[in-house]
């Protein structure tokens, strides 16, 4: 693993601060673009998106008021771990059983929002703007999962820690969720493994590979694999199965988009997949 020295992080914020001047340049229609940021142009952008200072001022008030309830040590602890060690786990079952699953698009009501938080992405893997998801659908949802756990453990000043510990993950998961959609070869192993794990989901077969960071759930519930190789392609890679005939019968999502669901993203050649 190679290291970073002194005149590569001097190399990286005078990137960062271009990548700023040139902020504007990097839109491509509704979204920044992944596909042709570099990570210094990505860290601009993510520090100064409108939704991760939302979450960062939320992390903050939500510290504070843990810490004004006089929180007990020992509680808190276990709360943050209990938190951390969950959340891969109702990460993975919101995106495979809800944003993957098709009663949302069925219904006249809930279409838009499935159109929204993850139809949008599949379609347009690498748009900055459908990637992350509206603070209206996830702050709800990381409150209603982590408050109660902190607050059967001790009350309202872990529940508000579980709170903070919530949008931190989100945060990270965020950040690392665009890194798979960047135009950027990750210098750690790691990294570059969930990314590879990510894009088989984008771009092979989207009936797995559901984790971000954490792969766990996966291999518990058999939705893993681990290169193309291991399974056919699948052909609602980008659809998600809302294909024409699904879009005929269905037809809310369709409307709202303007146009009928795409077989590939723009810019994406035709067969193309992660090896």
């Amino acid at each position: 693993m190679s290291t970073f020295n002194g005149e590569q992080a001097e190399g990286f914020w005078k990137a960062f601060w271009n990548a700023r001047k040139n902020q504007g340049s990097l839109r491509t229609g509704r979204s920044f673009d992944l596909g042709k940021m570099s990570l210094p142009q990505l860290w601009m952008a993510y520090l100064t998106y409108p939704t991760i200072l939302f979450y960062f001022t939320l992390i903050a008030i939500s510290t504070g008021v843990a810490l004004a309830l006089a929180p007990k040590l020992g509680p808190t602890l276990i709360t943050i771990l209990l938190v951390v060690g969950i959340y891969p786990f109702a990460w993975y079952a919101i995106h495979r059983f809800i944003l993957h699953g098709r009663w949302l698009y069925r219904n006249p009501v809930t279409a838009s929002l499935w159109k929204r938080v993850h139809f949008d992405h599949h379609q347009d893997p690498h748009l900055l703007d459908v990637l992350f998801g509206s603070p209206l659908n996830t702050l709800p949802t990381i409150a209603i999962i982590v408050m109660p756990i902190g607050w059967g453990i001790g009350g309202a000043s872990t529940a508000f820690a579980a709170l903070a510990t919530g949008l931190v993950m989100t945060c990270i998961y965020e950040f690392f969720h665009c890194i798979q959609h960047l135009a950027y070869k990750p210098r750690w192993a790691w990294v570059s493994k969930i990314k590879q794990l990510h894009v088989l989901h984008h771009f092979h077969d989207e009936d797995g590979n559901y984790g971000i960071t954490n792969y766990a759930a996966d291999r518990l519930f058999g939705s893993f694999y681990k290169d193309a190789r291991a399974r056919p392609r699948s052909a609602h890679v980008f659809d998600l199965g809302y294909d024409l005939d699904e879009a005929k019968r269905y037809p809310w999502v369709m409307k709202r988009t303007g146009a009928p669901p795409k077989q590939r993203p723009d810019g994406a050649r035709s067969g193309s997949s992660a090896r």
